[in-house]
């Protein structure tokens, strides 16, 4: 199933719905320790493993994290193709000072923001879309 790659149809039902918990970025130098099912995400990068773990689990192997985020969920299921969607919506999030880090995965985006500015971001995001 192809995804949406219409920027105007892209951002007027990108539906961004907020997850429940608390998401931390840590770094292993390998995986041995961690079960595959507590990442969310896993990048590989030269100086270690990059994990997004509940902050709980991450809590519970003695990881270390210096950000605490709030994971938001764009419900259409874009292209990885599409041009336009990730920098229509950072520029909305840094115009109302939200840092965002973004996870492309095959059929959604994934935002992870600050926790204290998920609210804020949501409606920054609602009010993208209904003015799209």
């Amino acid at each position: 199933m192809a995804g949406e790659t219409n920027l105007a149809a892209l951002l007027r039902t990108m539906a961004p719905e907020l997850n429940s918990g608390d998401f931390v970025f840590c770094t292993v130098p390998d995986l041995a320790s961690i079960a595959k099912a507590d990442i969310i995400c896993l990048l590989r990068e030269k100086e270690g493993a990059t994990l997004i773990l509940e902050k709980d689990r991450a809590d519970a192997l003695g990881l270390s994290y210096s950000f605490v985020a709030a994971w938001i969920t764009l419900k259409v299921h874009s292209a990885l193709e599409a041009v336009g969607l990730t920098a229509a919506f950072s520029k909305a999030l840094a115009e109302n000072s939200i840092s965002c880090n973004v996870v492309a995965g095959y059929y959604h985006d994934h935002l992870f923001v600050a926790k204290e500015d998920a609210t804020k971001a949501i409606n920054v995001l609602q009010r993208l879309s209904l003015e799209s």
